[in-house]
């Protein structure tokens, strides 16, 4: 019997449940990358943050509270039909 190329077979894959190496080298690099952008310019972002905060206000009222709006409607229709809205 050849129990060696049964073990090699059945190999596990590289990192993280991903067979892609180059994957991990590409969000590592980037994550580095950020970390020393953010770190030499962290007085330029620090600075964008109050502009930041007043313009994620209206997407997030944009963006986030339609889908519930919708089941609450129907719901308030079901229980009284002759309701005109």
């Amino acid at each position: 019997m050849n129990h060696e190329s049964n073990h090699l077979s059945s190999a596990k894959p590289c990192c993280f449940g991903t067979k892609k190496p180059w994957l991990i080298v590409t969000v590592t690099l980037a994550l580095l990358g950020g970390f020393f952008l953010l770190r030499e310019h962290w007085g330029h972002v620090f600075g964008l943050w109050p502009y930041a905060l007043v313009l994620a206000c209206p997407l997030m009222h944009l963006f986030h509270g339609h889908g519930s709006h919708q089941h609450q409607h129907d719901k308030a229709r079901s229980v009284d039909p002759e309701r005109q809205d």
